[in-house]
C-alpha cells in the first residue's frame, strides 16, 4: 500500500490534462505532474485525493526516443513552458486526446469531432509578456524573467525567452541593466518591501508597436524620464508607442492599478483581428496569440450556418472582439463583460470599426441577462476558466436559443458545463480543438450546440 512520502518508479503510460503523466504501481494509478508517455521517472508521493495518488517528479531517468531538444536554454528551469521536447505535432495531438478523454468521461461522445488545429507560430506567438522583478536565490542579486519551475518567489532572468520576440529581451534587459546601476530595491513578497515590481510588454503583431508598463510599490520616488528616452531610442524591430508607470501596492500578486502616469507616447497600442481593428490599453483583455485568435475565431464562426437577421448574445464578451466580428454578419449582437474597463474599450472599438449593431453592458453575466428583453437566436459563451456559473448556466438555458457557440479555455471545465447543456435539450453537433499556447498544457476548445 503506497505512502505519503514513498518514493515511486515508473514508466509513463499516458499524459491527462493538465500535464499529468500516468503511471501505475500494482494497477494503481499514480499521477505526476509536468510528464509524458514514455519517460521513466522517480517522484515523490504527496497527495491521495478520491482514491488516487498525486506524487512530485523528483527526476527523469531516462527520455523518450520521439523527445526532441528543447529550444530554449532556459526550458526545464522556467516555469513558462512545459512541452518544448515534444514536436509540435505531437503537441497539439496530445492536447487533443486529452479533451476528447474528458469529454468521453462527461458521456459526451456523438458529436462531429473536426480535430485540432496548430497556431501559426509555435514560438514567438505571444504578444504580451509580464515579467516579474525578483531574485533567483534569497537576497542574491535583482533578476527580471520569469518564476522558477515549481517556485512561487524565485524569478529567474530569461534573456531570449522563445514565446516572444527578441524586442521583449532587449527592452527586459536595457530595465534590468539600468534598475541594478541606480540600485533600485526590488519588491519582496513576503516581507512586500522594495520599489520594482514588474514589466508588462506588449507589441501588436500587425503594426509592430510596443507599449511598456513599469509597475513599482509607492515606497520609493524615482523619475524614470531618462530610462523612458534610453527606451525609446533602443534599436528594435517594432516601435516604442507608449511607455507608462504604474504604482501598485496590493498585497496580491497581481497588478492593481492605483496610479497611472504617461511617461511617453500613448496609453494603447493597435492590433488588426480579421479585418477588424482594436485599441489596446495597458489593463484591458486581449487574446495573447494575435494569429492564433484569427484562428480561434474564423473557425468558431464558421461553425454557424447562418447569421443573417439574427440576435446574438455574447456573454463574457472582454474587450469584445468575437462581439464585433460576429456583428459583421448579424443582424444584433449583445456583449456582456463584467470588468468595465474592457466594456469601454470595447465600445471604442466598435466606434472605430463602423458597426452600429453592438451593444455593450457591463456587470456580472449572472445578473444582467435577467435585464436582456430580446430573446437570442445565438448565444456565444466565451466564459473564464473556471467556466460558467451554476446559477448563470440555467438562466443560459431559459434563453431557449436554438444554437450554442461554447468558445473554452479549460477543458475539465467545459466536461463539465456540457452535460448539464445537454440534459437541458441541446445536442453537441461539433467539436474543434485550437492550439493558442504552443509549448504549454493549455488549448482552446469551440463547441457548436443545438436545440
Amino acid at each position: 500500500m503506497p505512502k505519503k512520502n514513498q518514493i515511486v518508479q515508473g514508466t509513463i503510460e499516458k499524459t491527462i490534462f493538465p500535464n499529468k503523466g500516468v503511471l501505475y504501481i500494482d494497477e494503481q494509478p499514480i499521477y505526476v505532474g509536468g510528464t509524458f508517455p514514455g519517460q521513466t521517472v522517480s517522484a515523490r508521493l504527496f497527495k491521495r485525493k478520491k482514491g488516487t495518488w498525486e506524487a512530485k517528479l523528483l527526476e527523469v531517468e531516462q527520455k523518450p526516443e520521439y523527445f526532441i531538444p528543447a529550444a530554449c536554454q532556459y526550458f526545464g528551469t522556467c516555469g513558462g513552458c512545459s512541452a518544448q521536447e515534444l514536436a509540435y505535432k505531437d503537441q497539439i495531438q496530445m492536447k487533443h486526446d486529452q479533451v476528447m478523454e474528458l469529454l468521453q468521461k462527461a458521456g459526451i461522445d456523438e458529436f462531429e469531432d473536426l480535430g485540432v488545429l496548430g497556431s501559426p507560430e509555435a514560438f514567438e506567438y505571444r504578444n504580451k509578456m509580464e515579467f516579474s522583478f525578483g531574485d533567483a536565490e534569497k537576497d542574491g542579486p535583482m533578476t527580471l524573467g520569469m518564476h522558477r519551475k515549481h517556485s512561487t518567489y524565485d524569478v529567474i532572468t530569461v534573456d531570449g525567452c522563445k514565446l516572444v520576440d527578441s524586442d521583449f529581451s532587449q527592452i527586459l534587459m536595457h530595465i534590468l541593466n539600468y534598475c541594478k546601476e541606480k540600485n533600485l530595491p526590488y519588491y519582496k513578497k513576503l516581507q512586500h518591501t522594495g520599489f520594482m515590481r514588474y514589466l508588462v510588454v506588449r507589441k501588436s503583431k500587425t503594426y509592430g508597436e510596443i507599449l511598456i508598463n513599469i509597475v513599482t510599490s509607492s515606497q520609493s520616488e524615482f523619475s524614470f524620464d531618462e530610462l523612458t528616452k534610453e527606451l525609446v531610442n533602443l534599436p528594435l524591430q517594432g516601435k516604442v508607442a507608449g511607455v507608462i508607470h504604474t504604482i501598485t501596492d496590493t498585497l496580491a500578486d497581481a497588478i492593481k492599478p492605483e496610479k497611472v502616469t504617461l511617461l511617453y507616447g500613448k496609453e494603447e497600442i493597435n492590433e488588426e483581428i480579421l479585418g477588424l481593428k482594436f485599441r489596446i490599453s495597458p489593463f484591458s483583455f486581449f487574446q495573447t496569440n494575435t494569429q492564433g485568435a484569427e484562428v480561434l475565431y474564423k473557425n468558431a464562426l464558421d461553425l454557424i450556418d447562418n447569421m443573417d437577421n439574427k440576435t446574438v448574445f455574447d456573454l463574457y464578451c472582454g474587450t469584445g472582439t468575437i462581439t464585433q466580428i460576429m456583428a459583421t454578419r448579424a443582424k444584433k449582437v449583445y456583449g456582456i463583460e463584467i470588468v468595465e474597463e474592457a466594456v469601454e474599450k470595447a465600445k471604442e472599438n466598435a466606434k472605430l470599426n463602423g458597426l452600429s449593431n453592438c451593444e455593450f453592458i457591463a456587470g456580472d453575466v449572472l445578473v444582467q441577462v435577467d435585464q436582456l428583453k430580446e430573446k437570442p437566436d445565438i448565444i456565444v459563451l466565451d466564459p473564464p476558466r473556471d467556466g460558467i456559473h451554476p446559477k448563470a448556466i440555467q438562466k443560459i438555458i431559459n434563453f431557449g436559443a436554438k444554437e450554442l457557440l461554447y468558445i473554452s479555455c479549460k477543458p475539465t471545465s467545459l466536461s463539465r458545463d456540457l452535460p448539464i447543456l445537454k440534459e437541458a435539450g441541446y445536442r453537441i453537433e461539433k467539436v474543434q480543438c485550437v492550439d493558442m499556447f504552443p509549448q504549454t498544457p493549455h488549448v482552446e476548445t469551440v463547441v457548436k450546440l443545438s436545440r
